[in-house]
């Protein structure tokens, strides 16, 4: 019998036969490459710049190893071209890194057709602008952390649908973190208001996350990042008795979600920090995941932490 030939190696810059596995670039990877696999399985689309910010200590550097991966089958990118909008390049899994993640969670990989679809819905969602501004919220957060390492840090980032699979689907909000530095932590919901619905629809969000807390899940506040201070007044004049937590922030570039720029809803005065705002995880339970766990964190791989099924 003849013995098995090895994998073919591919020079740098060539583009793998349609049927490379990850066997024949497991050389070419390494951790961070798998990291950036999960937060796209995860998050759907980051863009250049969002993968810069969190992994990488140069943007050029991120661009070329992006793009190698690329080549590798183990990402894929669109960019949407609009007139007068800006049209980042927005990342999204590869055959190669949605089959690494499915089979790390011991799932069946993506069929090819399964996945042009997710990557199709992705280029083709009209709340692209949407989720890439709710990620940049975590992402913002991401940064604050590399800028005080083992000071503060993003210990959870859960998508939406992760979020509501969490907490028994009775919310949906943008995103769910929980936050850490030396005055405290915080777990919060993220809704992000780009201005498209009316401020009763956000108030009325509330009765989910009031119905949740009596019903056994966390304290956490709800996290309002609003498009102009103007809105901002106008939400909280609505917001009269809510039985839950309220805080809000007007959130322009280079501003830090961590600092004190959160105004509570009832109170008057100065604004505070992310951790000044009240909440708390709460006892376990079916519709409370409590405090977060080590592979909860979204660069865990990093850590050496690895990530359970």
């Amino acid at each position: 019998m003849n013995a098995a030939m090895p994998p073919r190696q591919f020079p740098e810059g060539e583009t793998p036969e349609r049927g490379s596995s990850l066997l024949s670039i497991s050389h070419r990877l390494r951790v961070r490459d798998y990291t950036i696999a999960n937060l796209l399985d995860e998050h759907s689309t980051l863009t250049t710049d969002q993968l810069a910010t969190i992994l990488f200590d140069h943007p050029t550097t991120c661009r070329h190893r992006l793009h190698a991966l690329r080549r590798l089958r183990f990402v894929d990118r669109f960019i949407r071209n609009r007139p007068g909008a800006p049209n980042p390049a927005c990342w999204v899994p590869g055959p190669l890194s949605a089959r690494y993640v499915a089979l790390a969670r011991g799932d069946n990989p993506p069929t090819a057709r399964a996945l042009r679809d997710r990557q199709d819905r992705a280029y083709a969602s009209p709340y692209l602008d949407h989720l890439l501004e709710a990620n940049q919220f975590f992402v913002d957060l991401l940064a604050e952390a590399r800028r005080r390492p083992g000071e503060a840090d993003l210990v959870r980032w859960w998508s939406e649908r992760t979020t509501a699979a969490a907490f028994g689907r009775r919310v949906h909000p943008d995103g769910h973190g929980v936050w850490r530095d030396p005055a405290g932590e915080t777990g919060f919901f993220l809704e992000l208001d780009r201005g498209t619905e009316s401020l009763t629809r956000l108030v009325d969000k509330l009765g989910a996350y009031r119905r949740l807390q009596a019903d056994g899940g966390p304290g956490y506040p709800v996290l309002f990042a609003l498009p102009s201070r103007a809105r901002e007044e106008h939400l909280h004049a609505k917001l009269m008795v809510t039985g839950v937590t309220v805080a809000t922030c007007v959130l322009g570039a280079g501003q830090n979600p961590a600092e004190p720029v959160w105004w509570l809803a009832g109170s008057v005065g100065r604004r505070v920090a992310l951790t000044e705002i009240p909440g708390g995880h709460g006892p376990l339970g079916p519709l409370s995941p409590g405090p977060a766990a080590p592979d909860h964190h979204p660069l865990a791989l990093l850590t050496g932490v690895p990530l359970l099924p």
